[in-house]
């Protein structure tokens, strides 16, 4: 999509709306863990025209599209962009922005021992600066890595992904590399496409009531912005969870680097689940568990963020599981309420996404062996319907339809009566 001469999209005084296709991938398999490649699972694959007509047909101008490294990048330094040169055309033709999402978790196989290899902040740095260079005047948009946190969580944390590592220990580590990685991607964008934008991606965890002794509710109340705090340059010599990360493994000269040279996104992405965010913790079992926030916590969950980094923000991921069209239809509507609140108190806030526009497949399905449908959840504008052939129809529901009219309205700056 050829940039248009003017402000940036996200500069213009309008909000945007915006979808995604779920593009989890972690090709890595061993015993009791599963490939987990959500566009195979959904087979989006097989029906990406379809995929990207039924997001251009819902009103949404932007659309967050992740492309498979591991497809995309098969062996170290050979790139096949056959099937990626067809979804940026399509995308064009469709006027469609793309946030492209560079990095949705997963590395691909040749990188030994996935983020620990040592070659990995240079080949993600290239691959990023490839894709930018390539797509020059049709991409123009990127996220260098999607949720930096949960990434480092699940990596590095819960080994629960490759490579595996677990505790503060494997955390500190992970969040040095990809901390690293995201920001030789930026400067490798930058360069390819001086013009680019960086949608930087967070998810943000929020707390409530009182956690365990070994992370306590004030610890976790700045860990969930440690990685963004790390890439932004903020974790100088007074920041409290400085002792944190030089205890479990960060060196000091490369925390100074980091704060020496900050590298800002052009917009910050927030991803807030009603549903999902907001986490409690139970002292019996030892586990946190979800706790509905609704409206009140987006509103807060953007207003922390506005507060803290005063960085234009969009609303990257949300959206309400339900085989209740209803529901999201509400949720539509709160949103829409919560986005018209902070734009009137002056908040910076440029778009938002719902997420995923189909229904997924939940990560679990990696560490068990139930069949495949065991795993949906209704996220999804538009529902997949497996029928007798095996194959996963696209169908909109109501909630698509709600949201066609808010964006509608969105675009011509007025708003959606009841």
């Amino acid at each position: 999509m050829t940039t248009a001469t003017g402000p940036a999209w996200y500069a213009d005084g309008r909000f945007h709306y915006g979808v995604g296709i779920e593009d989890t991938f972690i090709p890595q398999e061993r015993p009791g863990h599963r490939k987990l490649d959500l566009y195979e699972l959904t087979q989006h694959y097989d029906n990406w025209r379809i995929d990207l007509a039924l997001a251009a047909q819902s009103g949404a101008e932007l659309i967050r599209w992740g492309i498979p490294w591991y497809l995309t990048e098969p062996s170290e330094g050979r790139f096949d962009f056959r099937w990626i040169d067809e979804v940026a055309e399509t995308l064009d033709q469709l006027g469609l922005r793309c946030v492209v999402d560079l990095m949705h978790y997963g590395t691909p196989l040749w990188l030994e021992n996935a983020f620990l290899d040592p070659r990995y902040p240079d080949r993600v740095a290239r691959y990023a600066g490839e894709i930018a260079g390539r797509y020059r005047g049709v991409f123009s948009d990127y996220t260098p890595l999607n949720e930096p946190m949960v990434n480092a969580e699940w990596c590095g944390y819960r080994g629960g992904w490759p490579p595996y590592l677990s505790g503060d220990s494997g955390f500190v580590r992970l969040a040095m590399i990809l901390v690293d990685g995201m920001r030789r991607s930026q400067a490798a964008i930058r360069e390819a496409d001086p013009g680019a934008t960086i949608v930087a991606v967070e998810a943000g965890f929020q707390w409530t009531g009182d956690f365990g002794p070994g992370r306590p509710k004030d610890f976790l109340d700045e860990w969930r912005f440690v990685m963004a705090d790390l890439l932004f340059g903020r974790v100088g010599a007074d920041h409290p969870l400085r002792p944190y990360l030089l205890t479990h493994g960060a060196r000091a000269e490369q925390l100074d680097e980091f704060a020496a040279t900050p590298v800002l996104p052009d917009v910050l992405g927030i991803n807030y689940y009603p549903g999902f965010t907001r986490q409690g913790f139970d002292p019996a079992t030892g586990s946190s568990f979800p706790v509905e926030a609704g409206r009140a916590g987006l509103l807060e969950q953007v207003r922390s963020y506005h507060a803290r980094y005063g960085l234009p923000l969009a609303i990257t991921e949300t959206s309400r599981p339900s085989a209740e069209p209803g529901e999201k239809i509400a949720w539509l509507d709160d949103l829409a309420a919560a986005v018209a609140e902070l734009r009137s108190d002056g908040i910076d806030l440029v778009a938002g996404f719902w997420f995923p526009m189909l229904d997924m497949f939940e990560w679990e399905y990696r560490f068990d062996t139930r069949p495949l449908d065991d795993f949906r959840i209704q996220f999804g504008l538009v529902d997949l319907v497996r029928g007798p052939d095996n194959r996963l129809q696209r169908i909109p529901n109501r909630a698509y339809r709600h949201y066609q009219k808010l964006a509608a309205a969105a675009r011509d700056g007025g708003a959606v009566a009841d």
